[in-house]
């Protein structure tokens, strides 16, 4: 059985605007760990499904997905954003 995880894409930091930020994605575990290629170094694994990366438009259709196709998925919420309000002059205090 597989196992997947499901989560809100974070803001990237590098991101001023608020694109695409509303999508949920379900990103599969890996199968099996990943190993260094003997001629080039570079690591990898047979396991395709960690390259795969669904999204959906909330968490109960990334749900209803992964239960619809047998996949044992974690959802991972996400925590209220607490803003801190300050005003210029409280950098002089």
């Amino acid at each position: 059985m597989a196992e997947a995880r499901i989560y809100k894409r974070p803001k990237s930091a590098m991101q001023s605007g608020k694109a695409r930020i509303d999508e949920w994605v379900l990103d599969f575990a890996p199968a099996e760990a990943k190993k260094p290629d003997p001629l080039m170094g570079w690591s990898g694994s047979g396991d395709t499904r960690q390259q795969l990366q669904l999204t959906f438009p909330s968490s109960e259709a990334a749900q209803a997905y992964a239960e619809k196709h047998g996949i044992a998925a974690r959802v991972h919420k996400v925590p209220p954003k607490k803003l801190k309000l300050q005003a210029y002059a409280d950098n002089f205090r």
